[in-house]
C-alpha cells in the first residue's frame, strides 16, 4: 500500500518567516555599523577641529571678563584659572572627555553650564523642526504623489509651479506674513513666545505652529520636487510594464512597487533636512520671540563665547549623525534597492 507525503510547504514556513527575520536583522546591524564606522572618526576629526578654533580665533576669557585694557598678569592669571595655560593637547583630551559624558565645560561670559545652556535652547528648537519637519514631509508626499499620478497634466504643472514660488520664499518673510495675518490679523494663534510640552500639549502647539510653518515651505518644496521626479521615473521602469502585463491594479502597481522604489530618493533628501532646520532657525526665532538653539549659537558666536560655539558644533555633529542614521534604517527597511545593497 502506498502512502502520500505529507505537503512539505507549512513546515518550511517558519524557517522562512526566521530568514527573512534575520536578514532583516543583519541589514539593520550593517546599517547601524556603517554609520558608526563613519561616525567615529568624523566625530573625532570633528572634535579636534573644533576644539581648535580656540587657538585660532585669539579670544581669552580674559578679554571678555577683564576688557582689552587687561593687564598681561591679569590676563595670565584668568586664562590659568580656565586651564588655559596647560598644552594644547592636554587642554583638547580633557575636554573631549567631558564630552564624551556630556560636559561641554562653562561658558566664558556667565560661568553657566553649557550642557543645560544648550539643553533649554535645545528643546524649543527640536519642537519647531520637529513640527515643521511633519508638516513638510505630509504636505510634500501629497504634492509630489499627486504632481506624478497626474504627470503632465495641468494639475501636474500647477503644483510644480506651486513648490517653484514656496521654495525662493525666505522663512523670515512667510514668518512676518504668518504673524500679520493669522497671528494680528484673525487672533489665530500666539504672535511670540514660547511654552513647554509639559504644561499643556494645546499651548504648545499653538506657539511652535507659525515659526513650523515658515520653516516647513523648504521641506515640502524638497520632497514634493524630489517624490515626483522618482516616482515618475519609476514608472518606466521594466517592472511596471511587467505589472500591467500580468493586469494588476493601478492601486497595487503604485503601492507595491512604484511608491516603494521611488521613495528611496525623497527620503535621502531629509538625511541632512532635520539639522538644517534646527540650525536655519536663527532669524525665525528672532521673529516669533523664542530663544531656542539657533539663537544661542548666535549670541554665544557674537559674545566671543568660544566653549559654547564649541558645544553648539559637537550637537550640531551629532544632531546630522543621529538624523542620517534614522533615514538610513528606514531606507533599509522600506526601499527594495536598500534591501538589495543597492
Amino acid at each position: 500500500m502506498t502512502t502520500t507525503a505529507a505537503p512539505a510547504t507549512p513546515a518550511r514556513r517558519p524557517g522562512a518567516a526566521a530568514i527573512r527575520a534575520r536578514h532583516g536583522l543583519g541589514r539593520v546591524l550593517a546599517t547601524v555599523a556603517r554609520s558608526i564606522g563613519i561616525f567615529v572618526p568624523v566625530f573625532l576629526v570633528a572634535t579636534f577641529v573644533t576644539f581648535a578654533l580656540r587657538s585660532l580665533s585669539g579670544l581669552s576669557p580674559a578679554r571678555i571678563q577683564l576688557g582689552e585694557e587687561a593687564t598681561p598678569e591679569a590676563i595670565q592669571r584668568v586664562e590659568a584659572q580656565w586651564g588655559l595655560d596647560r598644552p594644547f593637547l592636554t587642554q583638547y583630551w580633557d575636554w573631549f572627555t567631558g564630552v564624551l559624558h556630556g560636559q561641554l565645560g562653562a561658558s566664558w561670559v556667565n560661568g553657566a553650564d553649557i550642557s543645560t545652556l544648550i539643553g533649554l535652547g535645545l528643546g524649543v528648537s527640536l519642537s519647531i523642526a520637529t513640527f515643521a519637519l511633519i508638516l513638510g514631509v505630509l504636505a510634500g508626499f501629497v504634492l509630489g504623489t499627486v504632481a506624478a499620478l497626474r504627470r503632465t497634466t495641468w494639475i501636474d504643472r500647477a503644483i510644480t509651479g506651486f513648490v517653484t514660488v514656496i521654495s525662493v520664499m525666505p522663512a523670515f518673510v512667510v514668518g512676518i506674513v504668518l504673524v500679520a495675518v493669522l497671528a494680528v490679523g484673525l487672533d489665530l494663534f500666539p504672535s511670540a513666545g514660547y511654552v513647554p510640552a509639559r504644561q499643556g500639549i494645546g499651548p504648545w502647539l499653538a506657539h511652535i505652529t507659525l515659526p513650523a510653518l515658515a520653516l516647513s515651505l523648504d521641506v515640502v518644496a524638497d520632497v514634493a520636487r524630489q517624490l515626483r521626479t522618482s516616482l515618475v521615473a519609476a514608472y518606466r521602469e521594466n517592472y511596471v510594464t511587467g505589472a500591467v502585463v500580468r493586469g494588476l491594479s493601478p492601486r497595487r502597481i503604485f503601492l507595491g512597487h512604484v511608491l516603494r522604489n521611488g521613495l528611496g530618493p525623497a527620503l535621502a533628501t531629509l538625511g541632512l533636512k532635520f539639522p538644517a532646520l534646527v540650525g536655519a532657525s536663527v532669524v525665525t526665532e528672532w521673529i516669533f520671540g523664542l530663544q531656542g538653539f539657533g539663537r544661542f549659537a548666535n549670541d554665544s558666536a557674537q559674545a566671543g563665547d568660544v566653549p559654547a560655539v564649541q558645544g553648539v558644533l559637537v550637537v550640531s555633529i551629532v544632531l546630522v549623525v543621529a538624523f542620517n542614521l534614522v533615514v538610513n534604517l528606514v531606507l533599509a527597511r522600506v526601499t527594495p534597492a536598500a534591501r538589495r545593497g543597492v
